[in-house]
């Protein structure tokens, strides 16, 4: 490898070099300790030297430096890993750089040329490569020790790397850590003991910042049960973080695509770099914070002063600039924060060079006036290209006519709002959709009722519009403090549509998609799915004691939105608790509107949440968990499994307490929820458990500690509420005769913020990421002991040794999806399925797998018997094995009887295992099984089933669009319970091309045991005898008609003993199949076949053989040995 040129001033600093070839020139040297007369004490040191140091040497101990006859400075510009490679660049250097040397007067020349020479072959090296790192050079060696060190695939992409301290129990290892896009690895090497750990990110349980007495501060990584602790790290935060966004990237690539697919930034596993996590890390923070569109990317950010009218002075922050946003926020982030979509931006000026400032006209007649911007030439120049605005001097007459123009027009709209529709171009959907909350149809407010609630709720109005007076109303209003106190007071009744789409970012979405619902709710209209049958179930149980939900009406515009977000959205389809959800939406914002807010919420503020495995909420309730440890040591002190309050607040979160409060309680809830986010209800949940503290400790079950809970959710009111009493839930009536007490939910909401405020939403998504891992794993595991408990019935393995081939399965699963974009195993693994068929291998997978545990060695990846075991075990024939179907293979092979070893191997040369003429076999069945793209390679011969276009078999429908064949299953359950086992009387005559190949099989089997020879005669004098046998059987035969040849005396030849065979009522009809099949057979007088009963007593005359196939095999041995090579072989394939 050619390096940048680097002096050194001593070419053989305390000898460590030995120089092996040298010219006027260039010296070729060997590393002391490394090569022929390596070893030793001295190797020993030396190799501690380099490891400890990061020296090239460590892993390329050959070098070239370059000095001039009157200088004794040396410069290094290569190294290499082998003798042969070094030579190879030494050899370069003589005949392309040594003539032209000659020509050159002066030292200084023939430095500069050499150098000048080398660093353009390295740049031409790293075109394609390492041009997106920060130091290609360092990183060029980094990743030869990377490569040279762990062995992995070319393929794994390297995407940085740290000096650190890895613990082995009490001894620290000084050496290296390695993060790659699959991996995470550390290697150091001190006197003689190497240690090199390789960890994939998809097996990590735990991932978090610790520290104790010895260790100040480490990374701490759990792995099945094992701790590793990293530490003395220079940048440790930032390790942490880069490990925090492998491990989520792996997790959310792996296991929940669903999340994954929303990011195509990341999709790509080959161009994964440290620079574009960091990018995303903080595009994904920017978004979350802003409530922005996922679409949305930050693009830059400029410090800034902005000048703050309603305070009167300017307040230091950042402008994010995004693809269509312009948001700022103070330094601190809670001050003020504001969003400006390009949208409403109507002109951008240099107002005061002096002050480097930039003012930004919005609709609405207001203007932000940035300060103090170091570049704000070029960021005025951006706004505009963006907004699509003219900056040139000679339009600007022409520029204030349209800005006038706009000024009439947006003056015009704001006066007859009903107008807007036809300026965004909108359908005219009020026939199909409603255009009004719900509320304001069934409960109009009463102007003239002064009743002290609707004062009060006329002072909250009053509030908010001088709020909006100072701070701006609509998309570019200033978030502030005093908006979030307003907020934990409660928005009044009228406003909280319009806010709930202005807080959660929904406003934006139906600002930039005019008609996209109109359009859905047609295109969905009349469907049949799964999604839509749960729907309507659902519907009347949605806040059925709400007037709106008595009607047609409100049913209706439910059934749109839920129907048309579930064609929207597949993946989710529908949830339950999205009902809930969108029938209080319903109440205060148009349809539309509902939609978008369901829309922000499922797919933005509450990830995760609605899908089969409710991942985001159950991450959440980790979150929640370990928020009591730190907030309510009390409780947790006398409820040391904090479990229950998991499975008790999961409904909490799920329907953000609308499903636990009265409505006109729950609603003030979802107004601090749309504003902070989850943050509102976890300080919610804690001010609920904070205030029932006393009778939590109380309490001697858990039955009793949920009758506490629910007591207090029905006696929580609010007084303040203008609602009917018909609209305010029934049960509040009885609840009043046994419970002495009333709550107010603003009260309640005020204390949370009170003791709980400091909560900050930057800690609760660090909380959400590190819990993300051990919930994912945890269910993980689940499936694997729920497979492992079913496969334990049908096998002889024990619980350990099905552990281990389970994780080796897994793991070969995952081996072809690291280094794939759309990988097929990828594809077709749906957590949605049934549990044995979440992981699945095609035949090139399972042809690796195979051939690391197979007993006897007889298959190899590329063998044609691999491809016939494959066919044999892969029993519905949809070419993928399941776990099952492996074990049972594997089992047979491992534990079996000879009987049914003997009985496997006659069956892989029978059809559907073994189809052809072994001579024309590689060239026509195994390219016809196994296509050139490997993404389809389990899917080339699957004739029986419609396959869709992306090439994957649906073995479940998407939640969204299909219904379930439920009688195609119950028929599948039972015909597995019906199925007899099969005896060796069913199984059908061997003819001569298949007796051919299971002869040659046999010879496989036995190459390279010690009894070799033996087995070899044996399998010989057991061929020479059945063919004897079926020629005295043919001359018996002769006289008689070809019709009755279809009985030889074949089975006189010895039937097999009776524990091996039992016979059943419905074996006639497979008899006379195979009847007719040696009929047939027969029919020529060339052919001849054998019975499985003939082949079987043959073999069972020779001891050697038998004693060969009832030879136990140390299945713990076969796993090791299984895990360690299942990263090379696919290396070297």
């Amino acid at each position: 490898m050619w390096l940048k040129p680097d002096e050194i001033l001593l070419k053989n600093a305390f000898k460590l070099w030995v120089t092996e070839e040298d010219n006027e020139y260039f010296v070729l040297q060997r590393r002391r300790g490394y090569g022929e007369g390596g070893g030793g004490l001295t190797g020993l040191l030396v190799g501690t030297l380099d490891t400890v140091l990061d020296s090239t040497s460590k892993v390329a101990p050959y070098r070239i430096l370059h000095h001039t006859p009157d200088s004794q400075v040396y410069w290094s510009i290569a190294c290499g890993v082998t003798k042969e490679e070094i030579v190879q660049h030494w050899d370069w250097l003589q005949q392309n750089v040594m003539r032209t040397l000659s020509v050159f007067d002066s030292s200084e020349d023939i430095t500069s040329f050499v150098q000048g020479k080398i660093r353009g072959l390295i740049a031409e090296e790293g075109k394609t490569s390492l041009v997106l790192e920060e130091d290609p050079e360092k990183f060029r060696e980094a990743l030869l020790r990377f490569e040279k060190w762990f062995e992995l695939p070319p393929k794994e992409k390297l995407v940085t790397y740290y000096s650190c301290s890895y613990w082995r129990g009490k001894v620290p290892c000084q050496g290296w850590l390695y993060l790659s896009t699959n991996f995470l690895c550390f290697y150091s090497y001190l006197l003689g003991a190497e240690v090199k750990l390789i960890i994939s990110w998809d097996e990590i349980w735990r991932l978090e910042k610790t520290s104790n007495v010895i260790l100040t501060e480490s990374i701490h990584v759990l792995v099945h049960g094992e701790d590793h602790y990293f530490s003395m790290l220079m940048h440790l935060n930032e390790t942490f973080v880069i490990m925090e966004q492998l491990a989520d990237y792996s997790i959310k690539r792996l296991f929940d695509k669903e999340a994954f697919q929303r990011e195509p930034a990341l999709s790509d596993p080959l161009q994964i770099t440290k620079r574009g996590l960091e990018a995303h890390a903080k595009s994904e923070q920017f978004r979350t914070f802003f409530r922005l569109p996922k679409e949305e990317n930050l693009l830059e950010v400029h410090e800034s002063f902005l000048w703050v009218p309603f305070s009167h002075y300017n307040t230091l922050g950042k402008i994010c600039l995004s693809e269509s946003y312009l948001c700022f926020a103070s330094q601190d982030g809670s001050q003020c924060h504001v969003i400006i979509p390009m949208r409403e931006v109507i002109n951008v000026e240099k107002s005061d060079s002096s002050n480097r400032a930039l003012t930004v006209c919005v609709r609405g007649k207001r203007a932000l006036r940035f300060s103090e911007v170091r570049d704000y030439q070029r960021l005025a120049n951006t706004i505009r290209s963006r907004c699509g605005i003219s900056a040139s001097p000679q339009h600007s007459a022409s520029s204030e006519a349209i800005r006038g123009e706009c000024q009439s027009l947006i003056n015009h709209f704001e006066d007859n709002p009903e107008d807007v529709t036809l300026m965004v171009g909108q359908k005219d959907s009020s026939k199909a959709v409603s255009t009004e909350a719900l509320m304001t149809v069934f409960h109009p407010q009463d102007v003239e009722n002064l009743d002290p609630k609707m004062l009060k709720e006329k002072m909250k109005e009053q509030s908010w519009n001088i709020h909006f007076s100072e701070y701006g109303r609509g998309t570019s209003m200033f978030f502030t403090r005093k908006t979030r106190d307003l907020i934990v007071r409660g928005v009044p009744e009228a406003l909280r549509g319009e806010l709930w789409m202005l807080f959660s970012g929904a406003v934006n979405d139906m600002a930039t998609h005019p008609g996209y619902y109109t359009d859905l709710v047609e295109q969905s209209l009349g469907t049949s799915t799964l999604a839509t049958d749960e729907i309507e179930r659902d519907l009347h149980r949605s806040l059925p004691e709400h007037p709106a939900f008595q009607s047609d009406t409100g049913i209706s515009a439910l059934r749109r939105v839920l129907t048309a977000y579930a064609y929207r959205n597949p993946k989710i389809g529908y949830c339950q608790a999205m009902n809930i959800l969108t029938s209080v939406l319903l109440l205060y914002a148009k349809e539309e509107e509902a939609f978008w807010l369901l829309v922000a919420v499922c797919e933005r503020m509450l990830p995760d949440y609605f899908n089969r495995r409710i991942i985001g909420a159950l991450v959440d309730q980790a979150v929640f968990e370990d928020l009591i440890r730190e907030n309510l040591p009390q409780l947790v002190e006398h409820m040391t499994d904090l479990s229950f309050f998991s499975s008790v607040s999961l409904s909490w979160f799920l329907t953000l307490f609308i499903s636990v409060l009265p409505i006109e309680s729950a609603v003030n809830v979802v107004d601090c929820f749309f504003y902070d986010g989850i943050k509102a209800i976890l300080q919610l949940g804690l001010a609920v458990l904070d205030y029932n503290m006393g009778a939590l400790i109380s309490c001697h079950d858990d039955a009793e500690a949920v009758t506490i809970l629910n007591k207090f959710f029905d006696s929580v009111t609010n007084k303040d509420s203008p609602l009917p009493s018909t609209v305010q839930q029934a049960s509040l009536g009885g609840t009043d005769k046994t419970s002495r007490f009333n709550v107010d939910i603003s009260e309640l909401i005020r204390e949370a913020y009170e003791k709980y405020g400091n909560i900050r939403s930057e800690d609760v998504e660090s909380s959400r990421k590190r819990n993300k891992l051990h919930v994912i794993q945890t269910l993980e595991d689940t499936t694997k002991q729920n497979v492992i408990r079913v496969v334990t019935q049908e096998v002889r393995f024990s619980p350990s040794h099905l552990d281990g081939l389970y994780n080796l399965f897994k793991r070969q699963h995952f081996l072809c999806c690291y280094w794939t974009m759309k990988s097929p195993a990828l594809l077709h693994h749906d957590p949605s399925l049934a549990y044995l068929e979440q992981y699945q291998l095609g035949f090139q997978q399972f042809s690796v797998l195979f051939s690391l545990l197979e007993p006897w060695a007889f298959c190899n990846t590329k063998s044609a018997l691999s491809l016939w075991v494959f066919r044999l075990i892969d029993e519905n024939q949809d070419g993928l094995i399941n776990f099952k179907e492996f074990c049972y293979a594997l089992d047979t092979l491992y534990s079996g009887s000879f009987t049914n070893k003997l009985k496997f191997l006659f069956k892989l040369h029978l059809p559907p295992a073994f189809t052809g003429s072994p001579l024309h076999l590689k060239e026509q069945r195994i390219q016809h099984f196994i296509p050139v793209t490997e993404d389809s390679s389990h899917l080339s011969r699957l004739s029986a089933f419609d396959l869709p276009q992306d090439g994957v078999i649906k073995k479940s429908p998407e939640r969204g669009r299909g219904k379930v064949d439920l009688q195609a299953y119950l028929k599948q359950w039972q015909n597995e319970i019906l199925k007899k086992e099969e005896t060796i009387k069913d199984l059908p005559r061997i003819d001569q091309t298949q007796f051919i190949q299971f002869s040659k099989t046999l010879y496989n089997i036995f190459h390279g045991d010690p009894e070799e020879e033996s087995l070899y005669r044996a399998v010989a004098h057991v061929t020479s005898l059945l063919l004897r046998m079926e020629e005295v059987g043919r001359r018996l035969q002769e006289p008689s008609s070809p019709s009755e040849s279809s009985k030889p005396a074949a089975v006189d030849e010895g039937e097999p003993s009776t524990e091996e065979a039992s016979t059943t009522p419905g074996s006639s009809d497979t008899s006379s199949s195979r009847n007719s099949q040696d009929a047939g057979a027969d029919l020529t007088e060339t052919d001849w076949s054998f019975s499985f009963e003939q082949v079987l007593a043959s073999l069972l005359n020779e001891p050697t053989i038998v004693r060969f196939f009832e030879r136990p095999v140390d299945v713990q041995t076969k796993l090791a040995q299984a895990r360690v090579a299942q990263l090379k072989l696919k290396v070297n394939k």
